[in-house]
């Protein structure tokens, strides 16, 4: 019965962060306390007036604290509390040390108001991931977690060097795709800028030119099992339809992932274990991972080489044979600790959503992770 009720306690929590009508959004009385943690990172606690006793957690509630999802949360009686992103999380990027920072929050409501009565962890993308790590090693101090997008970096990072790999290995040999230099929009780390993104989206934009262009671009995306679809700039491709759903594939990549040339924020990830590689290809089959992908993007592939006159296998066997990336022991040291990975063994009740189209989180890590639930019985939580 308690499972049941804590089941309860979530759908309730993610009714709430679903809604979003401005016009349901009423002046909530709150307390509030906001200041800094040790190491620097900013951190926002607002209890409302007539609160139910129910904390919810978030990675990134400091930097958004006034946005409509929060007043409405206050609204129904939640209290919520967080943090925000360190401003040299691009440089120094844990999240140990993130989940760590959430602890030291709670301590300081605790002592600021009282123990909750349960508390519900949540977040989005890297908070995302946060959630999972509270959720399997971590979860002493909480009762339930909802994550979206949730990124998992090693995951991430590979996900990202199979596409990458691919497009390297047949468009752009001489580009690099890891131990790329650090420069990013904003110290953020996400929108590459400089040299290396430009060749990127020039030799994309070449490649597009050509019937094999437009086929080995097809073939990279069913690879790294990319989204086909998420930029808004072109409609919703139907999967059997090969030429828009290459068409989409394209913008997707040029307008998406090209900004990012090896995958979304992995100037970040490199250099969280000291700038050591976290990603690794080598042993990879890139012609099992092609039979593995999508079935509508491998009969649009095989169309797409047939009508340009190349040979798929060939391709597939120049992609085998180009030179591979190997990992770092330091670094998948430094990802597999606590927090830094995830292995599918939520230790309390864990609900995880994913949009489709997400460029930065493909869908692929979800349906990976939620086969390692399935794997390890831990389907009723």
């Amino acid at each position: 019965m308690m499972r049941i009720k804590m089941v309860l306690i979530l759908a309730t929590s993610l009714a709430g962060l679903a809604y979003c009508a401005a016009d349901a959004l009423a002046q909530t009385r709150f307390t509030e306390e906001r200041s800094t943690l040790p190491d620097g990172t900013f951190y926002v606690m607002r209890v409302p007036d007539g609160w139910n006793g129910t904390l919810i957690r978030d990675l990134d509630y400091a930097g958004r604290a006034d946005n409509e999802l929060g007043r409405y949360l206050l609204e129904q009686g939640y209290a919520l509390a967080g943090t925000r992103r360190h401003a040299l999380r691009a440089f120094q990027y844990d999240p140990a040390r993130e989940i760590e920072n959430l602890n030291r929050v709670v301590d300081l409501f605790e002592g600021r108001w009282r123990r909750p009565d349960r508390i519900i962890q949540y977040g989005c993308s890297g908070g995302g991931h946060v959630t999972l790590g509270v959720a399997e090693s971590f979860p002493d101090r909480v009762d339930g977690a909802i994550a979206l997008a949730a990124h998992t970096p090693v995951w991430l990072m590979n996900t990202f060097l199979d596409g990458w790999f691919t497009l390297q290995a047949l468009i752009a040999p001489d580009l690099p795709v890891v131990n790329l230099p650090f420069q990013s929009s904003g110290g953020t780390a996400h929108g590459v800028e400089g040299e290396i993104r430009d060749t990127w989206r020039e030799a994309i934009n070449r490649a597009q030119e050509t019937p094999a262009g437009r086929a080995r671009i097809a073939l990279a995306v069913t690879i790294g099992q990319w989204p086909e679809y998420s930029t808004g700039l072109v409609a919703r491709p139907e999967l059997d339809d090969v030429y828009s759903l290459q068409h989409s594939m394209y913008h997707n990549t040029y307008d998406r992932y090209a900004n990012n040339p090896g995958g979304e924020a992995r100037v970040m990830f490199e250099s969280a274990a000291n700038g050591q590689q976290l990603s690794w290809n080598t042993g990879i089959d890139y012609r099992e991972l092609f039979e593995n992908g999508n079935e509508s993007f491998k009969r649009a592939v095989r169309t797409l080489y047939r009508e340009a006159g190349i040979d798929l296998d060939a391709d597939l066997a120049r992609i085998n044979a180009a030179p591979r990336v190997e990992a770092s022991t330091h670094a998948l040291a430094f990802w597999d600790a606590p927090g830094r990975n995830v292995t599918g063994n939520p230790r309390i009740p864990l609900l995880r959503m994913h949009e489709i189209g997400d460029y930065q989180v493909p869908m692929g890590l979800a349906q990976g992770y939620t086969r390692l639930i399935e794997e390890n019985g831990k389907g009723d939580l």
